[in-house]
């Protein structure tokens, strides 16, 4: 059986931020795109979303209608856990711990959808394989970075480059020895 898959599929602003300093995306749905930059084809490859606590409340403050993940289990890591819901599991656990069990258990992709610090306890373990990275031409200035701080050297290749209007999307995949 083949371990399964951690990929962050995620925009940033073209100065490395994934949110603004009042942490929304309002300067990505500004930016002309000619298609969906590969997320249809992308989310169905995806059974397990991971996301932080503000991710989480994040998404919920701004659905109309159904949580945007409901096809998918759902893991919410957070230091205040709350009864778990359809499909959705909140969690105090370490982010790692619980990302080593799924690649050993059967399925799909497993998505760090957000934040930062989620994305950084993953690259602190070694623990992402992929990242797709669409780019924004617009600069923020400040807000969230995607990358906070480096644990240590990862070494990526990259596997392809795509357009989307005005979306540069890079494709990289981790190098293991």
């Amino acid at each position: 059986m083949a371990e399964r898959k951690v990929v962050c599929y995620i925009a940033q602003s073209l100065d490395g931020y994934i949110a603004d300093t009042e942490e929304t995306l309002d300067w990505l749905t500004d930016v002309k795109m000619d298609g969906d930059a590969g997320y249809g084809a992308f989310i169905e490859t995806v059974d397990t979303i991971l996301l932080g606590r503000r991710t989480y409340d994040w998404v919920i403050d701004r659905i109309d209608g159904e949580f945007p993940y409901a096809d998918q289990h759902s893991y919410v890591f957070t230091s205040h856990p709350k009864e778990d819901e359809s499909k959705i599991t909140f969690t105090s656990e370490d982010v790692a711990s619980v990302v080593k069990t799924l690649k050993q258990q059967p399925g799909g992709t497993i998505w760090p959808v957000g934040g930062s610090l989620l994305i950084e306890s993953l690259l602190k373990e070694d623990l992402v394989d992929e990242f797709i990275i669409s780019i924004a031409p617009v600069t923020l200035g400040e807000g969230i970075p995607l990358f906070q701080k480096a644990q240590r050297r990862l070494d990526f290749t990259l596997e392809s480059v795509a357009k989307d209007g005005q979306i540069a999307q890079m494709h990289y995949k981790r190098q293991k020895n």
